[in-house]
């Protein structure tokens, strides 16, 4: 289960996230939370929605600062 310790999350390849670096991870995440926030907003949970907005904004920005270049 992700969260875990000891166990590594999988992208959606078959090689595991943190070999991608954090530009990928981040990339993945502006996805992943951005199909959330579309969940949330249809139910109308706006709390929710606020907070997954924030998460895809800072993913967001993380790649945008990245640029391409790993900084490891």
């Amino acid at each position: 289960m992700a969260g875990q310790p000891g166990r590594s999350v999988r992208s959606s390849g078959s090689e595991p996230a943190e070999e991608g670096g954090a530009e990928e991870a981040a990339r993945y995440i502006v996805d992943a939370v951005s199909d959330l926030g579309h969940i949330a907003r249809r139910h109308r949970l706006d709390t929710l929605s606020f907070l997954l907005d924030m998460a895809q904004m800072e993913a967001e920005e993380i790649v945008r600062l990245n640029g391409g270049r790993n900084p490891f």
